[in-house]
This record gives structure tokens, C-alpha cells and sequence, in this order.
């Protein structure tokens, strides 16, 4: 996997995250996961499609999504209702919209799927032909694992 594909998401999700949760933001260690790989509870899911294809997950336990959306919305949210889940699905897609943005003006070409939000206890994702990149994103609220799977087309 291209180097160039992980840093727009890092970038933009580093900006996204201060600007609308307004915590201090830590990157920690890149590591790569394997074919199967188990999720913290609360992902959300863009997938692209053109020139590449592949996935973005951003992965976060419920506490931590809990967290996140109480500060975006501004009041403290305790289950995670429509308003959370929608949240959550927004972050998404500001983080995507905006890393996308930095590589079309890379040169590469592709499309967004629109994110899913999948919740749930033993959860796995699992990538067959592709290993995934994992950039871990400390906040004040906990931490978010930008997931990042992504190929050229042959």
C-alpha cells in the first residue's frame, strides 16, 4: 500500500478532530493488521472505488463514540441513539470528503461510497487480498483507529 493514500486521512483526520471536537490530538505507532481483524464496537465505514480500491474504517469503542459525538453536539450523550450513530457517520465523512479533496489533487482518482455505521460486541472485518494500515488517534474522549485498506486496480 502507497504511503501517499494513508497520509491525506491521517492529515485530515488530525484537522477534522480539532476543529469539531476540540481535544488535543495524539498519533500513536502505525501497525498493520492482517486479512481478519476484530473492530472495538462502533465502526464506520467509507469505501472508494476507481483508480483504487478499498475501505476506510474508523473504529472506536462505544464509550469513546459516546464522547466524541457529546462533544461535537455540545451535551452529554449517553446511548447510542440515532443522534449518536449520525454523528459518528458525519465524522466520517468530513474526514473522508477532506482526504479525498488532497488526493484528487495528487493526481489519483476515485469515488466515496456513502459510510455505514456498524455497531456490535465480537466483531470482525475482514479484507481477503489486503493488508490494513492502522493509525491509532489518541483524544481526550479515547482513542479512534483509522483503519486504512486500499489497492490499485490491476
Amino acid at each position: 500500500m502507497r504511503v501517499e493514500y494513508i497520509n491525506p486521512f491521517v492529515e485530515s483526520a488530525f484537522n477534522v478532530l480539532k476543529e469539531v471536537v476540540g481535544s488535543n490530538v495524539e498519533r500513536g505507532e502505525l501497525f498493520l493488521k492482517s486479512s481478519s481483524q476484530p473492530v472495538l464496537g462502533v465502526a464506520a465505514i467509507v469505501g472508494l472505488a476507481g483508480d483504487v480500491e478499498g475501505r476506510v474504517l474508523f473504529d472506536m469503542t462505544k464509550d469513546t463514540a459516546l464522547g466524541v459525538a457529546s462533544a461535537m453536539n455540545g451535551e452529554s450523550l449517553t446511548s447510542l441513539d440515532e443522534l449518536v450513530k449520525a454523528t459518528i457517520t458525519e465524522l466520517a465523512n468530513m474526514i473522508t470528503a477532506q482526504a479525498v479533496t488532497k488526493l484528487h489533487e495528487l493526481g489519483f482518482k476515485f469515488d466515496l461510497t456513502p459510510p455505514a455505521l456498524i455497531t456490535g460486541e465480537n466483531m470482525e472485518v475482514t479484507d481477503t487480498e489486503v493488508e490494513a494500515l492502522i493509525v491509532p488517534v489518541q483524544l481526550e474522549q479515547g482513542k479512534i483507529e483509522i483503519n486504512v485498506a486500499i489497492r490499485e486496480r490491476a
